[in-house]
């Protein structure tokens, strides 16, 4: 196999395979990158079994033929080089050979046949807005669990309904919902588990081809595709039951505290100098015309302050996590945001507040005893 390609193409499809090639693995072929070249393009195939990307760019094919090379030294390598055309050839003995103005180099590639297949894309069930989609995961990732033990909880669940599309993620301890309205002209919902790291690859996807991509969604009994342009990236379903999110929603929040985001922000940043390294824990104090933010460690300090507020309702006490908190007002993009509580000892919830706010994001937290 032998191709010559732009530098700076080859750079950019690397870095996109660089979060699914596996780095840890007692399977060496897996931290490789298949390279296969055929009709005037190259085929870049990464995966670590879980997830897999195939990215497809021009290139000049002197002799098409496929090969394996490992990923992160050839990204390393060829990142280097001066801006111009790479030479690169597979040899008999797989080891490749790479040319690019004066600079030459040989890296020990593997043979093709170990590399295992990935399936093909299913029929497109769906079309999504991939801007929008990367935004919503933006604002829910944050809420998926750590612990693998809980492993339905290691993703976000995704809700395709007629006219609308749905993100939920949940670690237990918060609940982080976004919906936006999208007519996908569908007869009935459909549902999927999407993992957190084929998340964090479409929010890649999704940065890299621009305003305006939409993403072509699809589905078989165990993989997950989702293809932008000339980019496919699969995924292993998750299996399981999601938990049903609709009884986790509050039903009932008659108290309302309309705030400032990058002023609460800032506060809670503050306040959390001082909370307990592992509970994050801060206490809020919402009176009449005041919020009232503080936390205290018996061997460090105490930290307290105040936010001016337009509240007329009871003066409630409740605590919570800082950590919780700061990743949505990270995430939410308007300038201001409600807080709804009932008493100090149900979940409070957070929303994006404003005349211009045209979707739905609820982020609920559980209370903290302090």
């Amino acid at each position: 196999m032998e191709f010559t390609i732009a530098k700076s193409d080859l750079v950019r499809e690397l870095n996109l395979s660089q979060g699914v090639v596996e780095k840890r693995t007692t399977i060496p072929i897996l931290s490789n990158v298949l390279i296969e070249a055929a009709d005037g393009r190259i085929v870049l195939t990464a995966t670590d079994l879980e997830l897999g990307i195939r990215c497809t760019c021009p290139a000049e094919i002197k002799k098409p033929g496929s090969g394996t090379v490992p990923a992160k030294r050839l990204l390393d390598y060829v990142r280097l080089l001066p801006d111009a055309e790479v030479n690169v050839k597979f040899g008999d003995n797989h080891w490749v050979n790479l040319v690019c103005g004066r600079s030459r180099s040989r890296i020990a590639g593997m043979s093709r046949e170990s590399y295992p297949e990935l399936p093909e894309m299913s029929d497109v069930i769906a079309e999504i807005p991939a801007t929008m989609l990367a935004s919503m995961i933006s604002q829910t990732i944050f809420a998926i669990s750590n612990e693998e033990s809980r492993f339905t909880l290691n993703g976000a669940l995704m809700v395709m309904k007629p006219d609308a599309l749905i993100l939920v993620a949940t670690d237990g301890h918060r609940l982080a919902l976004v919906e936006r309205p999208v007519n996908f002209g569908l007869g009935t919902s459909y549902r999927a588990l999407l993992p957190r790291k084929a998340m964090a690859e479409i929010q890649k996807l999704a940065g890299d081809a621009g305003a305006g991509a939409n993403l072509q969604f699809s589905s078989t009994d165990n993989h997950l595709f989702c293809q932008i342009g000339g980019r496919l990236l699969l995924s292993r379903k998750l299996t399981g039951n999601f938990p049903d999110y609709e009884r986790v929603l509050p039903r009932e929040q008659p108290n309302q505290v309309v705030l400032q985001k990058d002023e609460f922000r800032a506060t809670i940043e503050r306040v959390a100098q001082f909370s307990d390294e592992r509970s994050h824990a801060v206490r809020m104090k919402i009176s009449p015309g005041e919020i009232k933010v503080f936390s205290s460690l018996s061997d460090t300090g105490e930290g307290e302050d105040t936010l001016a507020s337009d509240y007329a309702g009871p003066s409630v006490e409740i605590g919570f996590n800082a950590v919780y908190m700061l990743d949505f007002l990270r995430a939410a993009p308007e300038e201001q945001v409600a807080f709804l509580f009932k008493d100090g000892a149900a979940a409070g919830e957070m929303r994006p507040y404003g005349e211009n706010v045209d979707y739905k994001y609820r982020y609920i937290i559980m209370p903290m005893r302090i």
